[in-house]
């Protein structure tokens, strides 16, 4: 079961590990305590839940050099495996991303609801997108 220590989850959820020990003590996350009753950890599916049910979070929180530059770090939240194919669903700041990668390598990288990856996205195709709000036609 993966955990994240308070300062991850704070990184994640761009919040100060202050604000995670209250939501922790709000009951709003499970945190996990040691021996001497202070928070250590929280359940990584807990969070990835909680940060599906709040998508206003900031994107790449956990900052990494690389040369690929449409990359999202986040969550796995959901994992949905056939025999040949899976598909991963990651919250990753405020945007969900899902991919559809083989088994094989869903197991080889132990991605599980509550996991961190990153997501980089290759593609060579442009989106032409446009507003539902119509324009007023041009007078001449």
């Amino acid at each position: 079961m993966p955990q994240f220590r308070l300062a991850q989850a704070a990184d994640l959820l761009g919040v100060s590990r202050d604000t995670v020990r209250r939501r922790v003590d709000d009951g709003l996350l499970p945190g996990v305590q040691d021996d001497t009753q202070h928070v250590v950890v929280v359940d990584g599916a807990a969070l990835a839940a909680y940060m599906q049910d709040r998508r206003t979070l900031p994107d790449d929180p956990v900052p990494v050099a690389s040369s690929a530059r449409n990359r999202m770090v986040g969550i796995v939240v959901a994992v949905v495996s056939g025999p040949v194919m899976s598909q991963v669903e990651m919250q990753c700041g405020r945007h969900r991303v899902v991919s559809l990668l083989s088994t094989e390598a869903v197991e080889d990288l132990g991605l599980e609801p509550g996991k961190l990856a990153v997501a980089v996205v290759k593609s060579t195709d442009i989106t032409v997108e446009v507003s539902p709000i119509r324009e007023r036609p041009a007078s001449f």
